[in-house]
């Protein structure tokens, strides 16, 4: 394995460590959810190229497209959240409370 893929096999690795132990801040789960779309992003940039495939170069554009539509969403629940409960905190959001 390449020093390349270790490095993002490890971003994509510790960023999904950083999402399940560290929940306390909704936008803290958010950074989190965005280093594992860059590092998914630039894996899918880099291996057609390596391939050299030239048909997979549209998949990285669906992600991005995705990854946009992710923090944008998430941009917003972080926004109506902030303003219903006062905080970002992930222990005062209950489902079963709204």
């Amino acid at each position: 394995m390449s020093p390349l893929h270790l490095s993002f096999y490890a971003a994509f690795t510790l960023s999904s460590l950083g999402l399940a132990f560290h929940r306390t801040h909704l936008v803290s789960a958010l950074l989190c959810l965005e280093s594992m779309m860059l590092s998914m992003y630039i894996t899918l940039s880099i291996w057609p190229v390596e391939n050299q495939m030239a048909s997979s170069t549209l998949m990285p554009m669906l992600m991005l497209t995705f990854s946009a539509c992710e923090a944008g969403t998430g941009l917003a629940m972080l926004v109506a959240t902030t303003r219903t409960h006062g905080s970002d905190q992930l222990h005062n959001l209950n489902l079963l409370q709204c």
